[in-house]
């Protein structure tokens, strides 16, 4: 059970660290973010699926985006991050 929770907050904290590098460097995101959670909770609860598939498509592409300028170093940390999980596999 413990070694389940860690990988639950380990998979957390790399999608919000994710989240919070794309609000640093792209500012569509920010927008996008800023735009969604300035509004009315009350009058805003029924559109709330929206809300997270509109952020979630303006985060996908900013990802794809910043993956595109910087195809080299999205190849380097793939290869990163497989041959890491090899390690600590063994």
């Amino acid at each position: 059970m413990r070694g389940a929770m860690t990988d639950a907050m380990l998979t957390a904290g790399s999608a919000l660290a994710l989240i919070a590098g794309l609000l640093v460097v792209d500012a569509d995101v920010r927008q996008q973010l800023a735009m969604r959670l300035s509004s009315n909770p009350a009058t805003e609860l029924a559109a709330t699926g929206d809300r997270v598939r509109t952020i979630a498509s303006v985060i996908v592409v900013a990802a794809r985006e910043q993956t595109l300028a910087h195809a080299p170093l999205a190849i380097f940390t793939l290869v990163a991050v497989v041959l890491v999980l090899f390690m600590l596999r063994t």
